[in-house]
């Protein structure tokens, strides 16, 4: 493996696991207050045409990371947009013993 596709790759796991730590302390905490919603929703868009730029071009690496970052930040920006009561129910589906 060449030094092109180790950095690639280690850009695409660190893309991809960034959005963990906040999408669980949502659930955790359920505390949405500090995060911007215009900031996610380009974040959002952006992984969207990632992803079709991706299947465009028929590269998977492109389409899987950019799909995972998708779903993750699209929870995130859901997350922030719902009421309190609909973002608890969520959460406690998502981990009850928050």
């Amino acid at each position: 493996m060449n030094w092109v596709a180790v950095a690639g790759t280690l850009a695409a796991l660190c893309s991809t696991i960034s959005f963990v730590p906040q999408a669980w302390r949502i659930v955790r905490t359920r505390d949405t207050k500090a995060i911007s919603p215009l900031t996610y929703s380009l974040t959002v868009t952006g992984f969207a045409l990632w992803t079709a730029y991706g299947l465009g071009l028929g590269e998977w690496p492109l389409i899987v990371t950019n799909s995972i970052c998708f779903v993750l930040s699209a929870f995130i920006l859901i997350m922030t947009l719902l009421p309190r009561p609909k973002k608890e129910a969520v959460a406690e589906t998502i981990d009850p013993a928050a």
